[in-house]
């Protein structure tokens, strides 16, 4: 009977804990990026988004192993989740060449709907969206070519993250590991209830 109120308190405790929302990791709400959609539509970021819990990762479409792993994932999260109030986005770190109209090729090849957006900038958009979300990025091989197109590959973080309605993101996860679309599943479907 003398542990009863450590026992009460610990019950109380571990119960407040599994109601409790996630803690956040980064707040976006007090920052803006104007960038553009792979329709060549202008998005303001996070702003755009509020209202919706949003799942985003990084890429870019020259990527010869991660990032189609992470484009992958998000897709069958999408497939899992099948929830129109989630939005799933792909901002590429590579604006140079990842274009509105390569990303909408890109998306294409991956039969994805609307729901489903890949985002660019200017170059010091994209690189300031990427400091303030912890992306970071490393050119690992560059050449030039006979007719002066520069040819590089990026090593990159590997990252997908999920922003509340209220734009703060609330968790990451490793984008390409196999095992994230199921965890993300299940996170979100907590939070949705």
């Amino acid at each position: 009977m003398k542990y009863l109120p450590l026992l009460l308190l610990t019950l109380f405790i571990a119960i407040g804990a599994c109601n409790s929302s996630p803690e956040v990791i980064d707040d976006l709400t007090d920052r803006s990026f104007e960038l553009v959609d792979q329709d060549s539509v202008e998005v303001t970021f996070p702003d755009d988004y509020k209202g919706k819990y949003v799942v985003m990762s990084f890429i870019y479409t020259n990527c010869p192993d991660i990032c189609p792993l992470i484009t992958q994932n998000l897709i069958k999260i999408q497939k899992d989740l099948d929830n129109p109030d989630v939005q799933f986005l792909a901002v590429t770190f590579d604006p140079k060449r990842d274009t509105p109209e390569t990303l909408s090729k890109y998306k294409s090849v991956f039969h994805l709907d609307e729901n489903f957006n890949f985002l660019t900038g200017e170059e010091e958009t994209i690189n300031a969206f990427m400091d303030s979300v912890r992306v970071r990025t490393q050119v690992s091989l560059s050449t030039t070519t006979q007719d002066g197109t520069e040819l590089y590959f990026l090593n990159h973080s590997d990252k997908i993250m999920v922003m509340n309605p209220e734009g703060k993101v609330i968790i990451e996860y490793g984008g390409s590991q196999p095992s994230v679309p199921k965890l993300i599943v299940q996170d979100l479907n907590r939070l949705l209830k």
